[in-house]
């Protein structure tokens, strides 16, 4: 499994310098290559994961996170729970549990990818201020955002992470 981490949560872990990560490719299995960032929202601090190739996205807080091992153990808690509650439950259990070791933490995919994550940010961060909305409930609203970078055709213009995630479903199901 592939965690890229922003420069903030890298400091925050303490994995290693960020310019000593490796810029890997994206995992042949999509589903287990998760881009992370660290933000604040009312002096709260909280972390966004989001599929690097869909944008699928699931935010916790990052209170008590402070190493490799607690940051993993969360994001897996996170990413299970979550799914389970999007009735993706069954994608978790077949594409993402069995290649979850060994962890790889790596820097961003690419700009596109991090350009993405900012704008689901922003949106973030609006959602728990203004709405007062917990984390799990702001990853369902972000999973709604149109986002130019998963389009599934160039003429479409824009696409949703849920929708992306649900292409991989069906995509990875047919071929296994």
């Amino acid at each position: 499994m592939i965690f890229r981490l922003s420069q903030k949560l890298n400091q925050k872990i303490k994995t290693s310098k960020l310019n000593e990560l490796a810029t890997i490719p994206l995992h042949q299995n999509p589903f287990v290559d998760w881009s992370c960032h660290l933000f604040l929202a009312n002096r709260i601090q909280y972390i966004i994961l989001c599929n690097t190739k869909s944008f699928y996205s699931c935010v916790m807080t990052g209170k008590g996170i402070t190493n490799e091992k607690q940051f993993t153990k969360c994001a897996l808690n996170c990413i299970r729970d979550y799914t389970a509650d999007d009735a993706n439950q069954l994608a978790f259990r077949k594409f993402i549990a069995p290649e979850s070791e060994p962890i790889q933490f790596a820097k961003a995919l690419n700009r596109s990818v991090t350009s993405s994550m900012n704008q689901l940010v922003v949106y973030a961060q609006d959602l728990l201020i203004e709405d007062e909305m917990s984390a799990h409930e702001v990853g369902f609203k972000l999973n709604d955002y149109l986002l130019s970078a998963i389009a599934a055709k160039k003429s479409d213009g824009y696409g949703k992470p849920k929708d992306a995630f649900q292409r991989m479903v069906e995509i990875n199901s047919k071929s296994n």
